[in-house]
């Protein structure tokens, strides 16, 4: 067992799924955040158990090529970004090896290797983002929080954000502040503003705001609508109730305060009503790669049905509906299915069905029903899909399955189980919707044996 507060040499041998550098030290492995692959470093063990421990870099013996200036000033306090140290050849590469080993590991496989959808860019992709609001001193700021805390480390420009979102982050602090609005305290659940929840539509420039309030009302509305008025693209003001305790972002009620409450954008050359509550992919430009791919492997004919869970606001349903005699989209979220049903209409889309319901209950209903699907496409949250999905995909029978994934955790012990139901793996793909952080995506095919 290695000794806490002992410097160690070691060398970094690999990443684990945070993407912290992974060593062995006298037969221990030791997990170290901020480190590359390759390099040969001395640590300071900070956490001690048996068979694992933790620890932090004192000093870099041998650097790694993928080694980097950190861009962001805040990028070892904040906890949004993991990859600001290495060049973004390395992330990749990572990246791609992640969802290799799972698929190997968990999900039985032998890949010698997965490909990955590199994207174009580290900078300003995130349409969203989710700012914790919280005060010192009596002022009020905004940021992200710090890694594994509630504590919000303060941020002015966040390099993956377009700067017209936190140009409106900065305009409601500046409303906060001069109208002495409090700021939500988690612990003793007092305070006003919780989160400033901020969407902007990558082709149409439209802007949404979202404020989650521990209330149903802010002062001075008329004053902050002003402010925001003088920031491009500014569309929509909507205030999200949410009075309850607990790490929940968004409430369950929506006032709108100005505009539709809604903004639009362009995905797949298809318009799309976005709500406060409803998926979108947050970097547009590898979201359309990434369907383009779930399309093209589900190899889809005007004679099949096909049917989309977990599909949000339809935007895999609608892009799918053009190759397909019939498409069906289930989502649990009521206002995501209308905001389907609204971007079905808008787009002149008429072989689209959606339904509002727990993905494999629902799924299961329809094959009750007769519904035979003959293409299933899932894009699951992280956990993955429950075992009335999985019931209900065997049930089903499709010729083939596309599995879009945020965990490749999750997505390899699914794969293990429709393969011992009659299913093999076809291809894998990775995608990295995610730059600077430790997501990433992946696609699988599955085919029926």
């Amino acid at each position: 067992m290695l000794i806490k507060n002992q410097i160690y040499e070691a060398v970094i041998t690999d990443y684990t799924s945070e993407g912290q550098g992974v060593a062995h030290i006298e037969g221990c492995a030791v997990f170290i955040p901020n480190a590359v692959a390759g390099e040969k470093v001395k640590v300071r063990i900070e956490k001690a158990a048996k068979t694992w421990a933790a620890g932090k870099i004192v000093e870099i013996l041998e650097k790694s090529p993928h080694r980097t200036i950190r861009e962001c000033p805040v990028a070892k306090l904040c906890g949004g970004c993991d990859f600001w140290h290495m060049d973004y050849a390395e992330e990749s590469r990572l990246k791609a090896e992640r969802v290799r080993n799972c698929l190997n590991r968990l999900g039985g496989e032998n890949l010698e290797k997965v490909e990955i959808l590199s994207a174009p860019t580290c900078y300003g992709y995130r349409n969203k983002a989710q700012y914790p609001v919280a005060a010192k001193k009596g002022r009020a700021y905004a940021g992200f929080f710090k890694a594994g805390t509630h504590e919000v480390v303060e941020n002015n420009r966040c390099l993956i954000l377009p700067e017209e979102t936190d140009r409106v982050k900065n305009a409601v602090m500046d409303y906060v502040n001069q109208f002495r609005v409090t700021a939500y305290d988690e612990v003793e659940h007092k305070g006003l503003l919780r989160h400033i929840y901020v969407r902007r539509g990558a082709v149409s420039g439209q802007i949404l705001v979202c404020l989650v309030v521990n209330g149903r009302s802010i002062p001075k509305v008329h004053e902050l609508i002003g402010r925001l008025k003088k920031i491009p693209g500014f569309t929509t003001l909507v205030l999200s109730v949410n009075t309850k305790k607990g790490n929940a972002v968004l409430g369950d009620e929506f006032i709108t305060l100005h505009g539709p409450g809604f903004i639009e954008d362009t995905l797949c050359g298809l318009n799309f009503r976005l709500s406060p509550r409803s998926f979108y992919q947050v970097n547009h430009h590898q979201a359309q790669r990434l369907y383009e791919a779930a399309i093209s492997q589900a190899e889809i004919t005007k004679e099949d049905t096909v049917l989309d869970l977990y599909c949000g606001v339809g935007t895999i349903t609608l892009a799918m509906a053009g190759a397909a005699g019939k498409v069906i989209g289930v989502e649990v979220i009521p206002q995501a299915v209308e905001d389907a049903w609204d971007n079905a209409k808008r787009n002149g889309i008429e072989n689209a069905e959606f339904f509002c319901g727990d993905a494999g209950q629902a799924a299961l209903d329809l094959e009750e029903k007769g519904v035979k699907a003959d293409v299933v496409v899932v894009d699951p949250p992280r956990k993955g899909l429950n075992a009335d999905t999985i019931e209900a995909l065997y049930r089903f029978a499709p010729r083939r399955i596309v599995y879009v994934s945020c965990d490749p955790a999750t997505l390899a012990r699914d794969v293990a189980l429709l393969k011992a139901r009659g299913y093999t793996l076809k291809n894998a793909l990775a995608a990295d919707l995610f730059p600077r952080c430790s997501h990433v995506e992946s696609i699988v095919t599955m085919i029926r044996a």
